[in-house]
Formats: structure tokens, C-alpha cells, sequence
């Protein structure tokens, strides 16, 4: 382990960090909102504690390690959540307390959406404009920035690479060098959206509303500046707009990568993933659109209107709103939750176990089903027509029995602290997911719950963000082995 490199990095990137406060502090001078000095003591505080994580080791140079990659990354993300809380805290509106302003830092980062505020609409427009910039930095995730910048830093970023980057196979590169990779996904990224802000725009959202709405569409992050989200302008053309964006996040950002450079986008419905994960929006829009209609809960065009968006919302793990899905019948509030578990595809900002993993489990588990009837057969897992080593088939097994037995421990612990078992289970569900909304108590807002629950829910969505075992890697006696 180089700590003294790692910390220097810590320093540094906080410090980089802290230039993410100017623009909310020219908005608070644009609306004169009031929270100015809440940004201007923020970012004081942001620069000096990066300052000094720094100072003292600013002379260290070491290529980082594996095991250094991930202490990084998740040091990186605690902390920043740390000293992203700094605004919440210091501002008079919302008065927070630590634990609500840690929770609101944290699901922005984590693109989870998740939100302890109520009255959205009468916070001052700095605060709002800030909530959708955590969103929107997280979205891409900021270590990936991080690494487009490491050589300037002077600091190798592959390890970095690695321990960010979600799916079953990490050493992919879209260019061959990694600094590359970063800056191509960053345009990528900065292209979507500023399309989406100039489309909400087009659409009728004011100029405000549809830059914040963009950075939290793009980073399937669900916070809004309303606390009736996307309904709130009641606007199918919003709605559309917003799905389409959702849809495109979601995908994996190496497919968006090849159509900038091949300038082509039928790879896209060749891509099994991609076809899968359309699969399951279409599936789950046609079954939610059948039961709403028929149980005469809106009549059949409203009934598809509400199916499209909230089928995708939550099944990409963006968490916008347009009608309350917690209390329509049956067993719709369940399946939504439920598609948030596969979430968006691998090396998306979407959140979830990702496409990929639940494809590979179920073609695992019709390989096992044909095992049963020729034994001594060699059926090898396949996906787009290229079999899939048995190592990674393995890891992806691995993942689900770890996220599954982490999911149960967070829902023991928060029916500890006195939740209900519908509040409890939805709310891992939501949080380590980066899903953000729930059922029963947190439907609307985790305000309700006590300080026990916020903390375990601000650790479930570090795992979810981070996808398990980049986190509780760290809790293994090998990793710190010399």
C-alpha cells in the first residue's frame, strides 16, 4: 500500500472537487436566493481540507497498485460525499442536520435520488442547481474524471480504471490508451446532456429547469427541482424527451462510443444486452399498461402514458416521477421495484446488478437445465454468439450471491430500527439499486425514517454505486496483507 500516494491523491481531487461549488455560487448571485454564503464557506472548506490532505505528502510519486486503486476509489467517494455535504449543512434553507446532509450528498453522488428534502419548489435555486450537479458528476462517475486528468497528475490511472468501471469484464478499453477512454466518455456524456437540456428546453421547461433536469436525466439520477418531478409540467413531449434519455443512459456507453466513431447505430439492436434489456422495458410496459387499464385505474391512454414512464424510470433505476406508482394496484408497485434489481447495462449511469449479469445467470441456469439431460454434454454459456469463460460466468454468480446476501442483512438491520417490512425491504431495494424511491414510508421522501436508518442506507448506496465488492473488498483480512 502507498498511503502517502493515495492520500496525495485524496487531496487533490478534493481540491478539484471544490471548483464544482463556483457554479452555485454564480447562481446564488444570479437569483440573490440567499444561500451564498453557505457556497462561499463550502468551498473555503472544500479547498482547505483538500489543501491539506495534500501539503504534507505533495511530494510523493508512486504508480498506484491494484489494492491501491480500490482504496482510492472508495475513499474517494466517502470523502467526497463528506465534503460534499458541506452546503446542505451550512445553508439556512433547508436547515439539515449532519446525517440528512451526509444522505442528500451521497445520493446525489451515487445517482441514487433518494432525498430527505420536502417543498423542493421553495428551496433557493443555488441549492437545487447544486443537487442536480452532484447528480450529474456522479453519474459518469467522477473517479473516471479522475483518471482523464491522472496524467497531469502524474499518477497511473488504469487501477483507478478497473475499480470503477462496472460489468463482467473490466480491463476493455474503448482507445488504447486509458486517459483516452475517460475524455471519450466525458464527451460522450457532455454531448447527451446538452441534447437533452436544449430538448427540455424545445419542450417548454424554463432555460433553469431544463439544464438541471438534464444533468439528473443523463446521470439516471431522479432528483428534481419540483416536488412533483416530471409531473409537475404535465407535458407528454417532456415525457418522451425525458424516457428517450433515460433509455439511451442506460445503454452501455461503449455502444454510444461506436456510434460516434462508425457514425452507425444499427450495432445497437445487435447488441444482446441491449436487445435484452429492451426486452424487459417493453415486457414490463405492456403488462403495467394491461393492469391499469383494466382495473379502470386510468383509461387506456393515460394508462400507456403513465406504464411508458414509470416502467422506465424505475427499471433504469432513474427514479422520476409522473403518478405515484407506490399505490397503484395489484402487483405493480412490487414488479417496478423489482425490474430496478437488473437495472441499466454495464459501463451505463444506471444502477442495479446491470443487464449483462442477469442474462448470463439466466442462460446459466438453461445450461443447467440441459446438464440434466446430457450429462457428459460441453455446453458453454454464450452471449452474441461468443462463449463466455467460465471464470466470468463464475464472478457473475459470485455478485448475485453477495448483493443478495447484502440486500437481506441492510433489510434485517432497518426492520431493526422499527421500519416496516414493506418500507424496509423497498428501501434497500431503492438505495442499493440507486433507484431513490420506494414504497410505504419512503415513497415520497426519507424524512420519516430515523438517524440508524439513513446511516445504513448511506453504506447500501456506496455499495450499490461501487457494485459490492469494490466496497466490502476492503473488509477482507487478505486485502491487507502485505
Amino acid at each position: 500500500m502507498h498511503f502517502s500516494v493515495i492520500l496525495r491523491v485524496i487531496g487533490l481531487l478534493v481540491m478539484v472537487f471544490s471548483v464544482s461549488l463556483i457554479p452555485p455560487i454564480i447562481v446564488s448571485l444570479i437569483y440573490s436566493d440567499g444561500a451564498l454564503n453557505a457556497f462561499l464557506y463550502a468551498f473555503g472548506v472544500n479547498l482547505l481540507g483538500g489543501f491539506l490532505l495534500w501539503f504534507p505528502v505533495r511530494n510523493e510519486r508512486g504508480e498506484l497498485k491494484i489494492r491501491d486503486g480500490f482504496l482510492v476509489t472508495v475513499l474517494f467517494w466517502t470523502v467526497l460525499g463528506l465534503f460534499g455535504s458541506v452546503p446542505f449543512f451550512l445553508a439556512e434553507n433547508p436547515d439539515l442536520s449532519f446525517t440528512d446532509a451526509l444522505f442528500e450528498s451521497i445520493s446525489g453522488l451515487t445517482t441514487t435520488g433518494a432525498t430527505i428534502l420536502t417543498g423542493i419548489d421553495d428551496l433557493p435555486q443555488s441549492i437545487l442547481f447544486y443537487r442536480q450537479l452532484l447528480t450529474w458528476l456522479g453519474g459518469m462517475g467522477i473517479i473516471v474524471l479522475a483518471v482523464a486528468i491522472m496524467p497531469m497528475l502524474g499518477i497511473g490511472g488504469m487501477q483507478l480504471y478497473r475499480a470503477e468501471t462496472p460489468g463482467p469484464v473490466k480491463d476493455t478499453k474503448l482507445t488504447p490508451r486509458i486517459a483516452e477512454t475517460a475524455k471519450a466518455l466525458w464527451y460522450i456524456y457532455a454531448t447527451l446532456t446538452g441534447v437533452c437540456a436544449l430538448g427540455y428546453w424545445i419542450a417548454g421547461m424554463s432555460l433553469f429547469d431544463a439544464i438541471c433536469h438534464s444533468f439528473s436525466t443523463v446521470a439516471i439520477g431522479g432528483f428534481s427541482t419540483h416536488d412533483d418531478s416530471i409531473g409537475y409540467f404535465n407535458s407528454v413531449a417532456i415525457e418522451m424527451i425525458c424516457t428517450f434519455f433515460m433509455i439511451v443512459s442506460a445503454f452501455n456507453f461503449a455502444l454510444h462510443f461506436y456510434a460516434w466513431r462508425h457514425k452507425s447505430v444499427w450495432h445497437y439492436f445487435k447488441d444482446p444486452e441491449a436487445r435484452f434489456f429492451l426486452l424487459i422495458l417493453s415486457s414490463t410496459v405492456i403488462l403495467s399498461t394491461l393492469v391499469l387499464a383494466m382495473t379502470s385505474t386510468y383509461d387506456w391512454d393515460t394508462s400507456l402514458r403513465y406504464a411508458v414512464f414509470e416502467s422506465v424510470s424505475i427499471a433504469t433505476t432513474s427514479g422520476f416521477g409522473t403518478s405515484d406508482f407506490s399505490s397503484w394496484p395489484h402487483f405493480l408497485p412490487f414488479l417496478l421495484i423489482v425490474t430496478s434489481f437488473v437495472g441499466g447495462c454495464a459501463s451505463s449511469t444506471g444502477g442495479g446488478m446491470k443487464v449483462i449479469r442477469i442474462l448470463l445467470i439466466l442462460k446459466q441456469g438453461i445450461r443447467e437445465i440441459q446438464r440434466l439431460i446430457h450429462p457428459n454434454a460441453v455446453i458453454p454459456v454464450k452471449v452474441g454468439g461468443k462463449a463466455i469463460q467460465e471464470r466470468v460466468v463464475s464472478a457473475v454468480w459470485g455478485f448475485f450471491s453477495a448483493y443478495l446476501l447484502v440486500y437481506i442483512v441492510l433489510m434485517i438491520g432497518l426492520m431493526a430500527t422499527g421500519l416496516d417490512q414493506v418500507t424496509a425491504w423497498s428501501a434497500v431495494a431503492a438505495t442499493l439499486n440507486n433507484l431513490g424511491p420506494g414504497l410505504g414510508d419512503v415513497a415520497a421522501s426519507y424524512t420519516n425514517i430515523g438517524d440508524p436508518a439513513k446511516w445504513m442506507l448511506c453504506f447500501s448506496m456506496l455499495l450499490g454505486r461501487l457494485e459490492v465488492f469494490t466496497l466490502l473488498v476492503l473488509f477482507t483480512p487478505m486485502f491487507w496483507q502485505k
